[in-house]
């Protein structure tokens, strides 16, 4: 299998924070869900008349509605803030202080170069402090950044600095590896490849906790 590694050093993220945020507009978030859908679901219905497709077939004439509600409602959600999810953290009165680790969380997301989808999966690991988070919260976190138009690389800082910012620690790193349909089905047509991000915090940035990191992942 061949794969593309892309190591990222965040260390310089304060001045980097531009970059981590997903780039909309100041009005973003002035037309409702419906008001959004119905629009979406225009411009759609307009692209497949162009293209040529007859939309009083039955299996294509409710396709943009569809669509529109998909985009808002599912795949795209993630750009709405009030759909973030409330993420839950108790004390660690057991004083827990070794590596956790969450792996193989499901990663489905949509490149924003050809809207086209990426799958895979992200391992994510924090060396807990005061605070310990629930489980689950980690795989919504890493879900709810999933679902935009993404680049791998701002998924993977964007879930890191989520996780600093929730447990009030430094000592994160998040590891992905997926593939992208924007090779596979376009372009160079290559679907045996696989991009990885990567990204290592505080102590997690330490050669020992590092490698037992990977080691743990399977890396």
């Amino acid at each position: 299998m061949v794969r593309k590694q892309v190591e990222l050093n965040s260390q310089d993220k304060k001045d980097n924070s531009k970059g981590i945020e997903t780039p909309m507009h100041d009005h973003a978030f002035d037309l409702s869900d419906e008001e959004k859908i119905e629009q979406i679901e225009g411009h759609f219905q307009s692209i497949m008349e162009i293209l040529g497709l007859d939309l009083d077939d039955d299996s294509l004439k409710d396709t943009p509605n569809r669509v529109a509600k998909m985009y808002v409602k599912e795949i795209f959600c993630g750009l709405n803030p009030k759909n973030k999810p409330a993420v839950s953290v108790f004390d660690n009165t057991y004083q827990y202080e070794d590596v956790l680790i969450e792996k193989d969380i499901l990663v489905q997301s949509c490149c924003e170069h050809h809207f086209l989808p990426f799958t895979g999966k992200a391992h994510v690991a924090y060396i807990p402090s005061d605070k310990v988070v629930g489980l689950s919260k980690i795989n919504r976190v890493v879900d709810y950044y999933s679902r935009r138009p993404q680049v791998q690389e701002r998924l993977t800082l964007q879930i890191a600095d989520e996780l600093k910012n929730v447990l009030k620690t430094d000592d994160v790193a998040v590891y992905i590896e997926s593939k992208h349909m924007c090779v596979a089905m376009r372009g160079i047509k290559d679907d045996s490849s696989t991009t990885i991000t990567s990204t290592f915090h505080g102590k997690l940035k330490e050669k020992e906790f590092k490698q037992q990191f990977l080691r743990m992942i399977g890396k």
